[in-house]
């Protein structure tokens, strides 16, 4: 049984940084796909990067890009989200999802290509 676990995640004020990780156990596969997402209470769950195993292709939403990076350890099993110049409107809970299934890049933003998930983790940005 494949289990995530998120690193804690924190307050951080505008225009900061934050990294976040997360570990896959119970299972180890270099092929590895990872993403992150993020939900604020009562709305969806939103797309915030991926990184599609194999290739190591990687995709961002346009809020997101240019602000964050997401990068692999595909000996540890890990992902992590670096994220830059953060927002209030980052604020959120953020999970890390995974699946060894194959899919197209097209399909690296959506929830259902995903199998497993860490456990959320609160990201605050605030002054």
């Amino acid at each position: 049984q494949v289990q995530l676990v998120q690193s804690a995640g924190g307050l951080v004020q505008p225009g900061g940084s934050l990294t976040l990780s997360c570990a896959a156990s119970g299972g180890a596969s270099s092929r590895y796909s990872w993403a992150w997402f993020r939900q604020v209470s009562g709305k969806e769950r939103e797309f915030v990067a991926a990184i599609r195993g194999g290739d190591g292709n990687k995709r961002y939403p346009d809020s997101m890009r240019g602000r964050s990076t997401i990068s692999r350890d595909v000996v540890k099993n890990t992902v992590t989200l670096q994220m830059n110049n953060l927002r209030p409107e980052d604020s959120a809970v953020y999970y890390c999802a995974a699946t060894t299934r194959n899919y197209n890049f097209g399909s690296m933003n959506r929830q259902e290509v995903y199998d497993y998930w860490g456990q959320g983790t609160q990201v605050s940005v605030s002054s």
